[in-house]
């Protein structure tokens, strides 16, 4: 009669020493409110009705989105969107009993660590201008990530990240940014312009100078080689002249025909060239004469004037 009484109480005995400890968490035991060991994973067994499970402590990471406002040193209210990711720095005795009876519950050690981010990034803001947070948001993490993980370990725990997603500033503010930014764009693009305008009259001035060079190359080039074709041509008709009054010459002929000759062709190219001008010419005897020693004269050959001077003789 007695195993029948004695195996109800012998299961139920058992089944209070069991315990059961969930994969990525550890369960804190004590005994008589005292800490007594720490239960990992698995099947765990105690002392039943003296030793109870105070707290069961998850070692996965945590994460928190904590939004809060602070004031720059210029004034202006900054709206914080922000990430936080910790979890329990290690699994080993003493770390375990920190994060077990530190706090008096999870929502007292939240609250905490929320109201410490949150002092750490107003307190940095709080040092900053406007116009600089939006490009300090590295800077900012940093810094809290420095006061912060510094404190979470003396609780057991350790700062994973901490992400700022989100920076805004009040209506009046962003409206104002937003004329600044638009204003600085419109001086850009100004300046822009300008230069660009710069650099096509520049470009423009470069190409008709160039230009003007060019033309005056050319038109210097040309007049060398007009020059040198007449020059070439008097030289001509000068060997031609005087190999022709070589030849009269020898004849024993009068080498005044030779210019008059050129008389009769200058008047004949007057008449074929002269496009309805009017010329007038000393058809005299006395005006030939002079006429022929201007011809004589223009074209420079000493042969030429020596033959003269014998005709004069």
């Amino acid at each position: 009669m007695t195993f029948p009484i004695l195996l109800p109480v012998i299961l139920l005995l058992i089944f209070l020493s069991i315990a059961t400890v969930q994969q990525g968490t550890v369960a804190v035991t004590t005994i008589f409110g005292k800490y007594n060991r720490t239960l990992r994973p698995g099947l765990n067994f105690k002392i039943p009705l003296i030793e109870s499970i105070f707290k069961r402590i998850s070692v996965q990471n945590r994460a928190v989105e904590l939004n809060f406002q602070a004031v720059t040193s210029d004034q202006a209210n900054v709206h914080f969107t922000s990430l936080l990711l910790f979890a329990v720095l290690d699994d080993r005795e003493e770390t375990i009993k920190k994060v077990a009876f530190r706090f008096l519950s999870d929502r007292d050690f939240m609250a905490t660590l929320t109201r410490t981010v949150e002092g750490s990034i107003r307190s940095y803001v709080a040092s900053k201008k406007q116009q600089e947070i939006l490009s300090l948001r590295r800077e900012i993490t940093e810094a809290v990530k420095g006061n912060v993980d510094h404190m979470l370990e003396d609780w057991g725990f350790h700062l994973i990240d901490l992400q700022i997603n989100d920076i805004t500033f009040d209506d009046e503010v962003m409206r104002s940014m937003s004329k600044i930014v638009a204003a600085n764009n419109l001086k850009a693009a100004a300046e822009n312009e300008g230069q660009a305008l710069l650099i096509t009259k520049t470009k423009a001035a470069e190409a008709e100078g160039n230009s003007i060079k060019i033309a005056a190359e050319a038109e210097r080039e040309a007049a060398k080689m007009r020059g040198q074709a007449v020059a070439l041509f008097r030289e001509e008709v000068a060997r031609g002249m005087s190999h022709a009054a070589k030849e009269m010459h020898g004849a024993n002929l009068d080498t005044s025909v030779i210019l008059f000759s050129m008389w009769t062709e200058a008047i004949k190219n007057f008449t074929e060239q002269g496009d309805g001008n009017i010329i007038f010419l000393d058809g005299s005897v006395e005006g030939m004469q002079k006429t022929l020693r201007e011809m004589m004269a223009l074209s420079n050959t000493d042969y030429l004037a020596e033959i003269q001077k014998k005709n004069k003789k």
